[in-house]
């Protein structure tokens, strides 16, 4: 699928691109200055730009059509080119585009537009328009924007942005033996290390000559200077000076107005080409041809020149993700031999046969399971589920489920070092969020009218008042509360639905003369069809809750105004896991745990909403409820990966095939840079947040529930695998340039992966103990087993508890006609799933001493599993250091040289200082007729 994704996406561009260069061009387009950028565009010397305020910045005036600038070609002859990243005049690149069109309300927008480009200009931004005659569509202006150095090199100490001052000279590391085994994974150097090692101090303008600066336009990577100029965009009013409406700030509110129409940083190159100037990097091609295609998919990620193009927060991200992926790996691989460990032992099952044996479980006759509507059946019915069953419910489940548990500490222990080393490596050891949050929200600063002094920087600030802030934090925990309970509701609605259809389908599935029937019913049991189908039920309701819940939460964040933005981050994180904790995993819950456990017996069985509801509480089948979980999880999980994939990989592409059909009518220009990524989806804030979410869940899944499915990982692991390749296409080709931004960890996401993993331990436990089979049959097995063998022989004779029939009320006796063909009134009792009394017991219909054993079997194997597996992980997290040894070192040596060539810097500086004062008091000496023996003695002194 992501094949044909690429393959029409490039088809559909570069259609687009032969379409337009054998277009004639009209004589008007031909009399106008050719686009000087830097793909064969003629560059003239005496260049000129004014603006005018009714023009809103656009080129009017350009004089002198000198000489070529070196480095640039001549003009193409065949009509410009304006696939560029520069300027017109070949040189200034551009650093971000905005764009708008004229509309019904223009004259307002205008005036707005106008003064934000002023304002704009006043910063130190340079501006440079491109006509609507020159796009694409005739509509709209692109409104091209360059920093400067000065701007770039005062903002650059205003964020204190690490540039390098000298070249690392840390020895790499050595090869590790058999390296060479690796080689088909790796990756060309220059795309792993697509820049030197140096070491890096935060940018002080005084101190320009410190650094290593061998070129001002590329001293800072494009990556930088979009975040600069973003920084501005963000901050900078479009209100007169004369006029006091501060909430009139900012390129935020424009496009949520619709003065601009979008703004964005601009991609490199074309993806599916190199650039052919020298001066362009070609990132982008280099990490679709090396990490966005499929074919790639066994590959390494060039994290490194992804931290370069996109920022470090992304960065991080697919970071983690690839290490995660790398870590499912070994954990998918316990999970395949304990599925096959079931396979093998298939034959050794003595319990499925017991149930599929005609003499023993044909002979045995259950209890009805549902009132009026269900028929007594005989227990050789569940064979196939039995067997299934098997498959995973087994000994090896036990090891597996400990194993998750030490697996999810090593992940955690594993990333933390990992993200140590992304952390030295990418200069974010002395970052702190917290510093980066100085840049308070634009939204915080707009919406918070109070100010008062802050006890640190002795300055005023915005501030929210406790009463609102109390207010707001209420009305945000009442919202998030009520939905958690409609999702409870709805849950309950499909157990309803459980209890209500099984009867539907166990008078469908019971004996009939038609074979069709027989033949259903022999394949897919009751239990079963009511269990798939609420499951399928189940999941669309979460798919429609997760669509409105996302909007809701967004709302009731920005309602709570967050002053920073981690602080913005961490919030809307948290609300959003707990939604979808309870979307996800409450349908997976209540089987594992409720299903089947407060079911009563034949003559006092217990009903959901009390008698009156005549929904009757489920059962398990005699095989336990463990294979109704795997079938719950296997549809949850599945489902939610396979409608993921779709809409991050068909919906993409659906896009471009109806832009396709809109076709391009301008004939006068090519298909300029700025119009190529105006066309691409926009990356919104949110972007990264949804990628970690759906990961999350999947951990969640993996962990909380993997006892019931071990191939759980496997799935996991083959998604993640197509997960990396379609997030990196979608980067590479589908959206726009996201804004780079920093982080120095996954922020909210690790604390919650850490609280996944504790909860994971306890559930698998609980599963174990309560929802599997496992414990009573170990029970029956070194305790109640006949004889002298310790064999499983008889165990489903000892398991089902046995109920006269003439003693069931006649609410839960099956209506007439119901009950199968071999019923007769020679069956006078019926078994059900329990370890109570038969009747004539003194104690009749009251549980026996081997439950209360079961019982406390499973509290102890709850008890010890816990406590062994919590004894591991936390000997393990002790064990394993977070930061490894050699960066520790490698961070403290480059504070060192840091402090150390800072101090030289000034010591230098200082003698340099002295050595011109005394050079400017020995000429003035000389230039005074007096003494010359009173300054001699002056300058010797100095």
């Amino acid at each position: 699928m992501l094949l044909l994704c690429n393959y029409l996406n490039m088809h559909y561009m570069e259609s687009k691109r032969k379409e337009k260069n054998h277009l004639n061009f009209s004589e008007d387009s031909q009399s106008r200055l050719p686009c000087l950028g830097t793909y064969g565009c003629a560059v003239l010397t005496g260049y000129r730009r004014t603006f005018q305020a009714g023009n809103n910045g656009s080129i009017n005036s350009i004089s002198d059509r000198g000489t070529q600038l070196p480095g640039h070609r001549e003009i193409d002859k065949l009509g410009p080119n304006k696939d560029s990243v520069y300027f017109r005049d070949g040189v200034r690149r551009i650093d971000f585009v905005l764009s708008y069109v004229d509309d019904k309300d223009g004259d307002k927008k205008a005036e707005r537009r106008r003064e934000f480009e002023a304002n704009l200009e006043k910063a130190g931004l340079e501006l440079e328009t491109e006509d609507k005659s020159d796009s694409d569509d005739r509509k709209t202006y692109y409104l091209k924007i360059h920093a400067p150095w000065e701007v770039l090199a005062t903002y650059a100490d205003v964020l204190k942005i690490k540039v390098p001052f000298k070249a690392s000279d840390i020895p790499k590391a050595r090869e590790v033996p058999l390296e060479w085994l690796t080689h088909p994974f790796r990756l060309p150097d220059n795309i792993m290390r697509p820049e030197p090692d140096y070491f890096t101090a935060p940018f002080d303008k005084s101190k320009i000559d410190f650094f290593l600066i061998d070129d001002k336009d590329t001293f800072f990577p494009p990556s930088t200077r979009n975040r600069i100029v973003y920084y501005i965009l963000t901050r900078c009013p479009y209100y007169k000076e004369d006029r006091n409406e501060k909430d009139k700030t900012g390129i935020k509110r424009l496009l949520n107005n619709g003065t601009y129409t979008s703004a964005y940083p601009l991609h490199d190159c074309e993806y599916w080409t190199a650039a052919q100037d020298m001066q362009c990097e070609s990132e982008r091609y280099h990490l679709y041809r090396y990490w966005a295609r499929f074919l790639c998919f066994y590959k390494e990620q060039p994290l490194n020149l992804i931290k370069k193009y996109y920022g470090e927060k992304i960065g991080i991200y697919f970071a983690w993700l690839g290490f995660y992926t790398e870590m499912l790996f070994f954990a998918a691989v316990m999970g395949v031999i304990c599925f096959v460990y079931g396979v093998l032992s298939y034959e050794d099952n003595i319990t499925s046969k017991e149930i599929c044996d005609p003499d023993i479980g044909g002979m045995i006759v259950m209890c009805p399971l549902c009132d009026k509507k269900c028929s007594y059946w005989k227990l050789n019915s569940t064979c196939l589920s039995s067997w299934q069953s098997h498959l995973f419910d087994n000994e090896g489940t036990v090891f597996f489920a400990m194993f998750m548990g030490i697996w999810v500490t090593l992940f955690l222990e594993f990333w933390k070092r990992r993200q140590a080393r992304l952390e030295y490596e990418w200069d974010l050891v002395d970052f702190e969020e917290e510093q980066q949050q100085l840049q308070i929200r634009p939204e915080y600063e707009l919406k918070c009218t109070g100010r008062r002094l802050n006890r640190i920087t002795q300055e005023m600030e915005p501030y929210l008042p406790f009463p609102s802030k109390c207010a707001r934090f209420c009305l945000s925990g009442a919202t998030v509360l009520f939905w958690t309970c409609l999702i409870v509701a709805c849950i309950m609605g499909v157990i309803a639905y459980r209890l209500a259809v099984y009867a539907a389908f166990a008078s469908v599935m019971k004996d009939s003369p038609t074979s069709k029937i027989q033949l259903v019913g022999s394949l897919i049991t009751p239990q079963l069809a009511t269990s798939v189908t609420a499951s399928c039920i189940n999941f669309v309701i979460i798919l429609i809750l997760n669509f409105l819940y996302e909007h809701v939460a967004i709302w009731i964040t920005d309602m709570e105004i967050p002053k920073t933005h981690l602080e913005y981050e961490n919030k809307l994180t948290m609300k959003m896991f707990m939604f979808q904790f309870v979307n996800y995993y409450s349908s997976c819950f209540y089987v594992a745990f409720f299903k089947g456990k407060f079911v009563g017996y034949p003559g006092n069985y217990t009903y959901m909403f009390g008698k009156w509801s005549k929904l009757r509480n489920e059962e398990c089948a005699p095989g336990g409820c463990l294979i109704e979980l795997t079938t719950q999880l296997l549809i949850v999980m599945a489902g939610k990966q396979m409608v993921g994939n779709v809409q991050e990989a068909l919906l993409p592409l659906l896009r471009n095939w109806w832009g396709s059909r809109k076709g391009r009518s301008h004939p006068e220009s090519t298909y300029s840079r700025w119009e190529q990524d105006h066309d691409l989806q926009n990356f919104s804030q949110f972007g990264l947040f949804y990628e970690y979410l759906e990961m999350v869940i999947q951990f969640g899944f993996i962990t909380l529930f993997v006892a019931s499915f071990p191939l759980a990982p496997l799935l996991a692991l083959f998604n993640n695998i197509l997960e990396v390749r379609v997030d990196a296409w979608k980067f590479t080709t589908q959206f726009r340039r996201p804004v780079a931004a920093k982080a120095r960890n996954i922020g909210a996401w690790e604390e919650i992966l850490n609280v996944v993993a504790i909860l994971s331990v306890v559930t698998n436990a609980f599963i174990m103990a309560f929802t599997s089979d496992m414990i009573p049959r170990l029970v029956y097995l070194y305790a109640y087993h006949p004889g002298n063998e310790t064999t499983m022989k008889g165990y489903i004779n000892d398991s089902l508890s046995i109920y006269k029939i003439s003693q069931i009320h006649a609410d839960n006796q099956p209506e007439a006609g119901e009950n199968p063909l071999w019923f007769n009134s020679s069956t006078i009792t019926c078994r059900y799933r329990d370890y109570r009394y038969p009747p004539g017991h003194e104690k009749q219909y009251t549980h026996t001493m081997q439950f209360w054993h079961i019982l406390a079997a499973k509290l102890a194997f709850i008890i010890i599993m816990e406590h062994v597996v919590f004894v591991v992980k936390f000997f393990v997290a002790w064990l394993i250091p977070d930061v490894p040894t050699e960066v520790k070192a490698r961070i403290k040596r480059e504070r060192f040289l840091v402090q150390e060539y800072l101090h030289n810097y000034e010591v230098e500086k200082l003698k340099m200082q002295l050595s011109q004062s005394y050079c400017l008091s020995t000429e003035t000496a000389s230039l005074l007729p007096s003494s010359p023996s009173k300054y001699q003695v002056l300058s010797e002194s100095i």
